[in-house]
């Protein structure tokens, strides 16, 4: 149920903003994950895990999401796996954001995507299930740097970070 409904509503979240918004074009910069955070847009935290940059950006998403939201939340429940991916995104956000930060010299970098949260399941479920741990790894380091070698831009941090805090949430059974 809240994994449809988090598919669901990055669905509207991207038409909204793609094809029905008519105000300012910078919808886009005021939701995403940037330096504008440390100005006081603190909801960025929280609004970039719903923001995608384009259709395959947003498909590719949702197929992983619905793949390991739906086995995690019959394993947690509705509730605990709200929570598990929530609280693991807004960590991945805090990280990248403090990446960005730290590594692009005041550059401005835009970072957008439910990767960075749904990757947090992934590590949540390659701690639950050590049969898949080594897969999981491997499949984490390619979704982040094989586009990466085929020029697309993908903010390949935010997949180790929700990883590593989906891993560190369940290890420690932060969530259980």
């Amino acid at each position: 149920m809240i994994a449809s409904f988090l598919i669901a509503l990055n669905i509207v979240i991207f038409v909204f903003v793609n094809y029905l918004y008519f105000g300012s074009s910078n919808l886009d910069v005021i939701l995403g994950l940037n330096l504008f955070l440390f100005q006081g847009f603190y909801w960025q935290i929280l609004s970039s895990m719903f923001m995608h940059g384009n259709w395959a950006h947003l498909i590719l998403n949702m197929i992983v999401l619905f793949q390991f939201g739906s086995m995690l939340e019959k394993y947690l429940k509705s509730f605990k796996f709200a929570l598990l991916y929530l609280i693991g995104g807004i960590l991945c956000s805090l990280l990248s954001a403090f990446y960005v930060y730290l590594s692009f010299d005041g550059s401005f970098v835009n970072v957008v995507g439910a990767s960075g949260a749904i990757c947090v399941l992934m590590g949540y479920y390659a701690y639950l299930d050590k049969t898949a741990t080594k897969g999981l790894i491997v499949a984490i380091l390619l979704m982040s740097f094989v586009p990466i070698f085929m020029g697309v831009n993908v903010a390949w941090y935010a997949h180790i970070f929700g990883f590593l805090c989906g891993y560190v949430l369940g290890k420690f059974k932060v969530i259980r």
